[in-house]
């Protein structure tokens, strides 16, 4: 067998070594020139081919030279690192001292910005909220409001039905229903929001689900001018000094009954998205609580009279953040829901 020539050997090796730029490399290199498979360790198994004279001279040559070839490649393993590190530390690099980076803060939806504000104007005449169950009886969303059975509202094309008799509730009114059946002592001051149903084709302007906010006073000598006041008040509140007009309009639960339209305040004619160039835009309904709903309760109706009214407040975020239509409201898009913010 031929023996190892440690000077070749050597030489090879450093060729090798310069030609190494990472630790991989490095890593393969170590494998060929001290691995198992290594001519040093062939050579080094070898040695009984070798002449007895020359073989402890021999071995030293070859343990030099492994020891030699180690510690260069520890060498340039260790400035392969300290490379390493120094790229990673310039790639990752933070200046401590400058100012954070803050996340951006997020902002209300528009509709619970608008039911905030609307529940806050209440709470100044003396309201108080009160939060009543979506899923509902056929009692408190008709028959107690003066509903009666064949009016189309408890067809099955206005309304989602469940088992055992129940049903989402169409409007927020239920609220009130369950509120007079549990209370006699006056005055009766509440407001009701949150989500109702509607068994109806969705389209840029309905939803099967959207958002309303009522309230309901009820109390002895309220007329229709405390109606009017109150109405006109709110309408300020929320809208600004605008032209409001009162017009006839016809619920159960009231009578009489009224819708309130504000004057619109960006009409560029035939193509307002907001009045679709009426003019007017009604923003809510309301009346004198009905007689019959009073006496389902147990009030005297000759004595005790009430003011109801509702608010779209689905309809009055799209308004506010001009919405080109309904639906984007309840799209959950970060980018639209900014957009809608902006243009606040």
């Amino acid at each position: 067998m031929e023996s190892l020539n440690p000077d070749q050997l050597r030489l090879e090796f450093t060729h090798a070594l310069k030609d190494v730029e990472d630790l991989q490399a490095l890593m393969q290199l170590r494998k060929d020139y001290t691995g198992k498979k290594s001519p040093l360790k062939a050579a080094l198994k070898g040695i009984r081919h070798v002449a007895p004279d020359n073989r402890k001279a021999y071995a030293a040559a070859i343990n030099a030279l492994q020891a030699e070839i180690i510690d260069a490649l520890d060498a340039k393993g260790a400035k392969l690192e300290a490379k390493r590190i120094a790229e990673q530390v310039e790639a990752e690099w933070l200046d401590l001292t400058m100012p954070g980076l803050c996340a951006s803060r997020g902002a209300r939806h528009p509709l619970t910005d608008v039911e905030r504000e609307a529940m806050a104007l209440l709470r100044r005449l003396g309201f108080e909220l009160v939060d009543g169950p979506e899923v509902e009886t056929a009692f408190h969303n008709f028959d107690a409001l003066n509903i009666p059975p064949h009016h189309p509202a408890r067809d099955m094309q206005d309304t989602f039905w469940v088992t055992g008799g129940l049903l989402l509730r169409s409007h927020t009114t239920t609220v009130q229903a369950r509120v007079l059946g549990q209370r006699n002592e006056l005055p009766i001051r509440i407001a009701s929001m949150g989500r109702v149903y509607r068994n109806e084709a969705v389209d840029a302007t309905h939803l099967a689900m959207f958002h309303q906010f009522e309230g309901i006073w009820i109390d002895k000598g309220l007329t229709f001018a405390h109606l009017k006041g109150t109405l006109a008040f709110i309408v300020k509140e929320l809208y600004g000094d605008r032209p409001i007009r009162f017009k006839p309009k016809f619920y159960p639960y009231t009578e009489p009954s009224v819708g309130v339209d504000l004057q619109c305040g960006n009409c560029a004619g035939q193509g307002c998205t907001a009045c679709h160039g009426a003019g007017w835009v009604t923003i809510l309904g309301a009346g004198m609580v009905h007689p019959r709903v009073f006496d389902t309760f147990g009030f005297d109706s000759t004595e005790v009279s009430g003011i109801a009214f509702g608010l779209g407040t689905t309809r009055m975020a799209g308004q506010r953040v001009n919405a080109p239509a309904i639906k984007p409201l309840y799209d959950q898009q970060l980018a639209l829901l900014k957009a809608m913010h902006r243009g606040r």
